[in-house]
């Protein structure tokens, strides 16, 4: 059998090959971050030349400026005048004042006719059945409360102290309250949480000064305003955590509920509630730090207390007096975090069957509740009210006495070293002062542009006109200047805060031992109010910028700290390992697996971090900050409220431009 011959095809022509475009220039173009900014490019090579000649290049001008002072100032005084008178008033704002002010003082006078005895006691016997009748923890717990109480009123604040734990309680209650509602309709409506999110997000970022000033505007100053600005404040993290629990629900379980035929609202109770406890009593731990860092704060506004005796020490630079009132605060805090936190922990922990059943469950609470009533009838009987005065000691002489010594010796003219204050001198003189005029420098419309790419750069097309709007808007509010000089002080606070932060967590994630060692003193740090912070800047730097600014990177420093160690521990150890197989070292290991893989973290570190600096350069101004921080306080405290609001919407302004020129979502993160 032959084989068959097919005959080849006729060639086809070869036509000449193109050039193809140099690689480089394909990789360029096709980049995401160029495609991204691209379109903004071609709208500000347009946009931006006429816009420079027609309004100019330098500092914002004042044609595209409103006079917003004037008409806040008109509605001050209209809200004087008419605040007897309005139907606003008289049927709505005077009954929310009027309950406030009541609820207020009942609870005082209650803690007050109570007597120190009775209130020590109760306060240890609560946290010794929360942190177990027969375990160490209760007694650990209940011989911290003891010392807390007994140190407030050995350092003479015991009436002060009891101001403040009565604002606290009611301002706690409510917001407790207020924030499970808005968090059970967030977990349980899709259309509710998307309406709520914005609004809590816009809250989180607003500094503890921006709530003071409407609310004096509409109660005037005094425990209303700081009530009310405590419940606002402290409410969020309430409503989050208990939206983020009762979503995280196990749906297995859920679904087992829903066979067994259990109602909505039995599913609720039973099954979706139980599992959200430990987000919800977490909930509840924040909201009660944040009401004590506000009822702090709020002391600015006659919120009177521990507050009040800190601002007016600050005043007046008493350090002494101020550390006396300091103390009662950071204790509270400790007692209040620790007792919430036990509580957490116990959570979901059986019963012992061979304890005594006298200690658990409602037995125990009853013979607490018992203990407590016979030790308050006692203590009404035997008239046990106020702190006896020989138990009470002055530590302000002594203190101001060492911050003396420490000014005159190691706070200048130290040699080589030159002291702290000649430290603070020389930040102010070569990094804040320059980093101000240089912002100052810029043209207007060339920081918006900024704002503008890095916020799409972070978060895409909405974060970009947030981020340009608010900073344009900044300027329209004629307050430009200032608030330049306010972005300066939290730049360099950033920074600082970054750099110190980062070496820290990088460290404690690669050595467990500098990570325990760390871990008490970040907890204690991360529960004190922000006031606080005040106290050792001052002794330490003096009044002004620098001492604003360090006190701005002691508060944000543990949330950069425990982000970044917690982003690095969460790396694969797989990935870790395959590079140390192939001889990486430690430092290439850090650079090359573990910082890109917590990328994310440290992300949200970086705005963490920003959004701390921020408020903590506010309530600077209490210590010579100036720009918004000064403007703020000398509204609230010469009731020039149109100053002040107009400060304080600035505030909000920054804030959205640095939370959203930082704030990577997932959308910004996409390279596709």
């Amino acid at each position: 059998m032959s084989a068959v011959v097919t005959p080849a095809p006729p060639p086809t022509p070869v036509e000449p090959a193109k050039e193809p475009a140099p690689a480089a220039t394909r990789s360029r173009l096709g980049h995401p971050l160029v495609r991204r900014i691209l379109p903004l490019a071609v709208v500000a090579a347009v946009v931006v030349p006429v816009v420079a000649v027609v309004w100019g290049s330098g500092a914002w001008p004042s044609a595209l400026t409103v006079d917003v002072k004037t008409p806040l100032d008109d509605a001050y005084a209209w809200v004087v005048n008419n605040r007897d008178t309005s139907p606003v008033f008289l049927y709505f704002l005077l009954h929310l004042s009027n309950w406030s002010d009541s609820s207020v003082t009942w609870m005082t006078d209650l803690l007050v006719n109570l007597g120190w005895f009775p209130v020590t006691l109760g306060a240890v016997l609560l946290s010794w059945r929360i942190g177990g009748l027969r375990g160490r923890r209760g007694l650990r717990l209940a011989a911290v409360t003891l010392g807390a109480f007994a140190v407030c009123g050995v350092l003479g604040m015991w009436e002060a102290t009891m101001e403040t734990l009565a604002l606290m309680a009611v301002a706690v209650a409510v917001s407790a309250v207020v924030g499970g509602l808005l968090g059970l309709g967030a977990g349980l409506s899709d259309r509710f949480e998307k309406i709520l999110r914005p609004v809590l997000d816009t809250m989180q970022i607003m500094p503890a000064f921006a709530y003071l000033l409407p609310l004096v505007l509409l109660f005037d100053i005094g425990v209303p305003s700081a009530l009310i600005a405590t419940i606002i404040y402290a409410a969020p993290p309430m409503a989050r955590l208990t939206s983020l629990g009762l979503r995280g629900a196990d749906p297995g379980v859920m679904e087992a509920a829903q066979s067994l035929g259990a109602s909505p609202w039995q599913r609720l109770l039973t099954a979706r509630l139980p599992l959200a406890r430990k987000e919800i009593l977490l909930g509840l731990n924040q909201t009660i730090m944040m009401a004590l860092s506000m009822v702090t704060i709020a002391s600015v506004i006659g919120a009177g207390g521990l507050g009040e005796e800190v601002f007016q020490a600050l005043s007046t630079v008493d350090v002494g007096k101020a550390l006396a009132a300091g103390i009662p605060i950071v204790l509270l805090a400790i007692w209040l975090d620790r007792t919430t936190a036990a509580a957490g922990d116990r959570l979901g922990e059986g019963s012992d069957p061979s304890a005594n059943r006298l200690l658990h469950g409602w037995r125990g609470w009853s013979l607490t509740a018992g203990v407590f009533a016979v030790a308050a009838t006692v203590g009404s009987i035997l008239l046990i009210e106020e702190w006896p005065e020989p138990w009470t000691v002055d530590i302000s002489p002594p203190v101001n006495e060492a911050v003396a010594w420490f000014t005159g010796h190691l706070a200048e003219g130290v040699p080589v070293l030159g002291g702290t204050r000649t430290w603070a001198d020389g930040f102010t003189m070569w990094v804040l002062d320059p980093l101000r005029d240089g912002l100052i420098a810029v043209p207007w419309w060339l920081l918006v542009l900024l704002a503008a790419v890095l916020g799409l750069l972070a978060g895409g097309w909405g974060a970009m006109a947030t981020a340009a709007v608010a900073m344009a808007g900044v300027g329209v509010i004629d307050v430009w200047n200032d608030s330049l000089d306010t972005l300066s002080q939290a730049i360099a606070g950033v920074v600082v805060t970054l750099v110190l932060g980062f070496v820290i967590g990088v460290a404690a994630a690669r050595m467990p031992l500098l990570e325990r060692l760390l871990r008490p003193l970040l907890d204690t740090m991360q529960t004190l109010p922000q006031f606080i912070y005040l106290i050792p800047v001052v002794a330490l730097f003096n009044v002004g910028r620098s001492a604003a600014v360090a006190a701005a990177v002691l508060y944000a420093l543990p949330a950069v700290v425990r982000i970044t160690v917690q982003g690095l521990r969460q790396v694969d150890p797989a990935a870790l390992e395959a590079s140390r197989s192939l001889g990486a070292s430690a430092f290439q290991q850090i650079r090359q697996v573990q910082v890109p893989l917590a990328r994310p973290a440290l992300m949200l570190a970086l705005n963490q971090g920003v959004v701390l600096v921020l408020a903590m350069v506010i309530v600077g101004g209490f210590v010579g900050s100036g720009a918004l921080g000064y403007d703020v306080v000398y509204g609230l405290q010469k009731s020039e409220l149109g100053t002040g609001l107009t400060a304080g919407v600035a505030i909000v302004l920054l804030g959205l431009v640095l939370d959203r020129t930082t704030q990577r979502t997932r959308r910004g993160t996409t390279t596709q």
